[in-house]
């Protein structure tokens, strides 16, 4: 990670917690959870969260982002969020998402549509990309990569690329337990940087934020925050836990500042 991006943790809540429940957690998280000048923490609720997390938040602490949104602005779309409709709401927009390509058969057309959707109503997106453990042993990885980043690039400017947040999520560690080992998440990286660079040049490679996302926990913080090519990491099932996450979160602003954690020390 270079020095001029402050590390970015973005907790994935999915489809859990009402209302009530959303803002007892981020009252605990609150309280937990100092502000950080070099570390950004962002909370990706359900949609109907956002509206009252959005005036709870100290936003001095935390950022929202929305986990998906359609890539139209408005029309006859029943059910549909669209970015506009975000746009003064949340910072961020989580697009591609694994289980957004998977279950819900997102395309990668679809894909590149919301990411150009969220630039222009000013969302920061953060595109999702990783391969299937069919296409990891298979050898496909990284022409996946290459796939899902060129296809979700090809509707933005090489302005709008240097702000963009790309989130390495590798399908086969997602939700089991076991989180992809530190030099094979470099490798990924350096792939999708690889592809930034060929697409953009290589100040957009450069100032491009990347994630890891895949079976996160207090554990595993020091192996990716430690990597060069690791801006910062995408949690899920363990941002539903308020000390787990508060620990992710200061384990990851430890290995920042160049300071050893718990972990190290266990």
């Amino acid at each position: 990670m270079t020095l001029t991006k402050k590390i970015l943790i973005v907790a994935n809540w999915k489809m859990n917690l009402n209302v009530s429940q959303a803002s007892l957690l981020v009252h605990k998280l609150d309280k937990k959870i100092p502000i950080h000048k070099d570390l950004e923490v962002v909370l990706a609720p359900p949609m109907l969260q956002l509206q009252p997390l959005s005036l709870q938040i100290d936003h001095r602490k935390f950022k929202l982002a929305s986990q998906d949104a359609y890539y139209k602005d408005e029309g006859a779309y029943t059910g549909q969020v669209s970015f506009t409709m975000l746009s003064h709401l949340v910072q961020y927009g989580i697009v591609g998402h694994s289980e957004r390509r998977n279950i819900f058969n997102e395309s990668l057309t679809e894909t590149a549509q919301k990411v150009a959707a969220a630039y222009r109503n000013g969302i920061t997106p953060i595109l999702c990309v990783g391969e299937t453990k069919i296409e990891r042993l298979s050898g496909e990885t990284n022409q996946v990569l290459h796939d899902q980043v060129v296809s979700a690039l090809s509707n933005i400017t090489s302005e709008e690329v240097r702000s963009l947040v790309i989130a390495y999520e590798p399908v086969w560690a997602i939700g089991n337990g076991e989180p992809a080992k530190p030099k094979d998440v470099a490798n990924a990286i350096k792939t999708i940087k690889l592809n930034v660079l060929e697409l953009y040049g290589k100040k957009a490679a450069e100032e491009v934020r990347i994630l890891y996302g895949g079976s996160v926990t207090p554990d595993t913080v020091s192996g990716y925050i430690r990597l060069p090519e690791v801006d910062g990491l995408l949690v899920g099932g363990a941002s539903l836990n308020y000390l787990s996450f508060s620990d992710i979160v200061a384990n990851a602003y430890r290995v920042g500042r160049g300071l050893t954690t718990k972990q190290d020390k266990a």
